[in-house]
């Protein structure tokens, strides 16, 4: 599983859902569909209509790849911090019942408004 505790694991910028989707499609279940998608370095989170993955590519050819599956069933409160003057970046946090805060950082460019309310709308 991904430690969410660095902070350097994520930091993400928004991409096109369709950049990512050959790599998550097989993870999909019947009437999931892709929402939004936020690309790092290598690694890459999505939001999909039932669940956030978050994809660890790991190793020298990228190959291998961890997922995490984490539904929004089980988000029991959220944090949005908006990027400041001085701060560019942007957060979310998250409480999962059963795994305890997880971080996400996004570039000051992200929508993090948007972020904020997708999350509200399925887990309010």
């Amino acid at each position: 599983m991904i430690d969410f505790d660095k902070s350097t694991v994520f930091r993400l910028s928004a991409c096109p859902p369709e950049t990512v989707a050959d790599t998550v499609r097989p993870l999909l279940i019947d009437g999931e569909n892709l929402v939004s998608a936020y690309k790092g370095a290598r690694d890459f989170v999505v939001f999909t209509t039932k669940r956030l993955i978050a994809v660890n590519v790991q190793g020298m050819t990228g190959k291998k790849k961890d997922f995490t599956s984490l539904p929004y069933g089980k988000i029991q409160a959220f944090s949005v911090e908006t990027a400041g003057t001085f701060d560019l970046d942007a957060e979310l946090e998250m409480w999962f019942s059963g795994l305890g805060k997880v971080r996400l950082e996004f570039k000051g460019s992200s929508d993090i408004k948007q972020i904020g309310q997708l999350i509200a709308s399925y887990v309010l």
